[in-house]
């Protein structure tokens, strides 16, 4: 039997799946979380920048580095746990360690990280968060140190995964310049769940900043499209009008208008999209979290949904304006077109109307011109006979005048006869 050939990517295509597994944790510890985007396009960045990042980090500690295309890796950094993966538009990188400290929300968590590394990073801060993981010693105990660390607000907080762990957060950048997660956990919650959890919670905070830079572009966009709507509108009425102007300046107008819509739905048409891919990403990591109520306080999926759904709303109706415009645009171009179409047609209705005219006079100068060459010609002809006639006029006792006064008749229907003869058969040979 033939051995199965394997498509060559086979292999790396299934260890895709696991190649991002989670963290592992027990409590009590702690998490610096970081993800750095790249200015400008990030999609496009030079993603060697982000791996030799990577290294000078891993340097430090004499760790080993990643494969030369990894998009993730996860090591020890000393008495610290790594985890780093490469996205579309940015890296992240996390830290954990053991222990906590007595201090709320410790800054000197996020030193884990050294500065000089963090001020040569090849982009610019997304998000970052101090993660504190604590035993659950109870609902009371928890509430007291959350309305001591978090704002109670914006507070939300939640018991996750069938009422194991308890998570919390207010959202907002402290003076440190950090998001702040609280983790407690039931004695029975695993380390392997701690760790899914944690990492569903820096997804959230991460594909959220993600999401809300679509917010700005919406922003860009409702400025930008009120400008070329108002031009339109103001164009479909001086196209309506009864004083319109010449319907080819209106078009050049509108194709002008039509252009800015592309430019704008070029320049902004990725953002829009990756914004509702990651809006999309938050709200699953939130499903599955599956929330349940935490003394009475708001869960995530309520914070979003007041928050942070409005602003995606936002989003989606800039992309439908400029959709809408873009519709509308083509669809004035194309009234344009008609009318520019009809007013060519009436033109040239016109333009053979006249060239009909100048044919009936130039057919009717041509019957005169016939005429008066009948007359011209019949008169040198009767001359002509009439030289020929004379001699035998005298025997027969005709005179000269009566003569003439008889033969010019006969010589004006011959030369009429002759022209017409000569002019069908000069039309014969015309006809195709």
């Amino acid at each position: 039997m033939a051995p199965i050939i394997d498509h060559p990517r086979r292999y790396e295509l299934a260890n895709e799946l696991h190649a991002r597994p989670f963290p592992r944790l027990n409590a009590p510890s702690r998490a610096a979380y970081l993800a750095i985007r790249s200015a400008g396009d990030a999609a496009r960045r030079d993603r060697a920048l982000d791996r030799a990042h990577l290294i000078a980090l891993l340097d430090r500690f004499g760790a080993a580095h990643p494969a030369p295309e990894a998009t993730h890796f996860m090591g020890e950094l000393g008495k610290y746990h790594l985890k780093w993966e490469s996205h579309t538009e940015f890296v992240t990188y996390t830290l954990f360690t053991d222990g906590v400290s007595d201090v709320r929300f410790d800054d000197g968590t996020f030193d884990l990280f050294p500065q000089d590394w963090l001020d040569a990073a090849p982009g610019q801060r997304v998000t970052s968060a101090i993660l504190r993981i604590e035993p659950l010693q109870s609902e009371d105990w928890a509430r007291k140190r959350l309305r001591s660390w978090l704002e109670p607000e914006s507070l939300a907080v939640a018991y996750v995964l069938d009422g194991e762990m308890a998570v919390a957060s207010d959202f907002r950048i402290d003076t440190d310049g950090h998001m702040r997660f609280a983790m407690f956990t039931r004695p029975e919650c695993g380390a392997q769940r701690i760790g899914r959890v944690l990492q569903r919670l820096c997804e959230i905070e991460t594909y959220k900043s993600m999401s809300m830079l679509g917010l700005i572009q919406a922003r860009r966009i409702n400025g930008e499209t009120a400008d070329i709507e108002f031009e339109l509108a103001a164009l479909m009425d001086q196209m309506t009008a009864k004083d319109a102007g010449p319907a080819d300046d209106m078009l050049g107008d509108i194709l002008r208008l039509s252009t800015q819509i592309e430019r704008l739905v070029a320049q902004t048409n990725f953002r829009i999209g990756a914004t509702g891919a990651y809006a999309a990403i938050v709200e699953q990591r939130i499903e599955v979290l599956r929330e349940e109520r935490f003394g009475g306080g708001q869960l995530f999926s309520e914070f979003m949904m007041r928050r942070f759904d409005p602003a995606m709303r936002t989003v989606n109706a800039a992309k439908r304006q400029l959709e809408n415009l873009a519709d509308r645009a083509e669809r004035a171009a194309n009234l344009l077109r008609t009318k520019v179409d009809v007013d060519r047609q009436m033109q040239n209705q016109a333009l053979l109307a006249s060239m009909d005219r100048r044919a009936n006079l130039q057919l009717q100068l041509q019957e005169t011109v016939e005429g008066l060459s009948v007359v011209a010609i019949s008169y040198y002809a009767v001359g002509l006979v009439g030289y020929a006639i004379y001699p035998f006029l005298h025997p027969l006792g005709i005179s000269k005048g009566l003569a003439l006064a008889g033969i010019t008749p006969l010589v004006l229907g011959c030369v009429w006869f002759g022209l017409r003869r000569l002019k069908a058969l000069h039309h014969a040979k015309a006809a195709p």
